[in-house]
């Protein structure tokens, strides 16, 4: 034990999880934008709905990724891997759409090219871009999908403000509780939290819950959203399907996707690190999580603006902490649409 004793008492002094309406009312931030260079757009397709959410770094930032579901929609993910040459990337986006969803980051590439931010080579600017999709083509029309221009203008309207919660962005047709099937579901979304720590130290994530399972709260167990009862009136709790057998698998229709961001220097080794251990919060959010129909996904991204070096156990503890409290906040802030109510409509 005594390799890991430093990292308690760092936890323990941790102002908080500061994730409540509370804290925001205090104006403090308490979303992925607490981090300091980092940006966060949403461009919404309300009629259908779906989106897509941009995660911008234009100064450049050290980045990893862990793609923990074994169906997943992503772009550009190679090049985080510690052993290719690639040692920054400008921006990341998320989006519904399935695969289709893909095409929103070729939007925030011309945005960020328009501003001649990228590695210059041979008279151009060329930004690197990673991404990730959810299957959200359920959820109304499924010809409607973010395309380059919604991702361009998610880029256009991303800001260092708290980030926007809810039924927006990539969250906007994200759903959770698909245990047994479509009709007994509800609405999923974005979500973000921040944790700060006394030395300065900040670690925040942004999750779009698109989850086949149901939401718990870790801090009590309870399931806060996912398949209801028969009458649609309550909760039925997946754990409990399970073990009965009276749950099934949904193929193509899951997949939660993250973003934790750090002010910590890290190298790509040391990011990827910190994404593998992010998943601790899905599943300590999510029952059942990564499954083999989903795509779940979880990018690390580092400004090293914090001085010192990084305690790579204690920043992978705090980003799983921020990506559980994250998917909380997705599914409280979420707003029902028509077949899939919302936690404030079954409550």
């Amino acid at each position: 034990m005594k390799p890991f004793a430093p990292l308690l008492p760092a936890i323990v002094a941790a102002t908080a999880i500061v994730a409540g309406p509370s804290a925001q009312s205090r104006g403090v931030n308490t979303t992925l934008t607490a981090v300091p260079g980092i940006k966060v757009g949403h461009f919404t397709l309300s009629e259908r709905p779906t989106g897509c959410t941009v995660v911008l770094a234009e100064a450049g930032v050290t980045a990893g990724v862990d793609v923990r579901g074994a169906a997943p929609a992503t772009r550009e993910t190679d090049l985080l891997n510690p052993m290719d040459i690639v040692q920054q990337i400008h921006a990341v986006t998320l989006s519904g759409g399935s695969a289709f969803g893909l095409d929103s980051a070729s939007g925030v590439m011309r945005y960020l090219e328009e501003k001649q931010i990228g590695f210059a080579f041979a008279g151009a600017h060329v930004p690197i871009v990673p991404g990730a999709s959810l299957f959200d083509l359920g959820v109304g029309d499924a010809k409607i999908r973010p395309t380059a221009d919604c991702g361009y203008r998610a880029a256009m309207a991303a800001t260092d403000a708290p980030v926007a919660e809810g039924s927006v962005g990539a969250g906007a047709g994200a759903t959770v509780g698909k245990s047994a099937g479509f009709a007994r579901a509800m609405k999923g979304g974005i979500g973000s939290a921040a944790i700060r720590m006394p030395d300065g130290l900040i670690v925040a994530a942004l999750v779009a819950v698109n989850a086949a399972g149901d939401i718990i709260d870790p801090a009590t167990g309870k399931v806060v959203a996912g398949v209801r009862t028969a009458d649609g009136k309550g909760l039925a709790d997946a754990r409990v399907l399970i073990r009965r057998a009276a749950a099934e698998s949904r193929p193509g229709q899951n997949t939660t996707l993250a973003i934790v961001a750090t002010n910590a220097s890290l190298t790509k080794t040391q990011a990827t690190r910190v994404a593998q251990v992010a998943h601790d919060g899905f599943a300590r959010a999510i029952y059942p999580s990564h499954t083999p129909n989903d795509g779940d996904t979880i990018f690390a991204l580092a400004t090293g603006t914090q001085p010192g070096n990084a305690d790579i156990g204690l920043v992978g503890t705090l980003a799983a902490d921020a990506v559980a409290d994250a998917i909380l906040r997705a599914v409280r802030q979420a707003t029902g649409v028509p077949g899939f109510p919302a936690v404030r409509d079954v409550q």
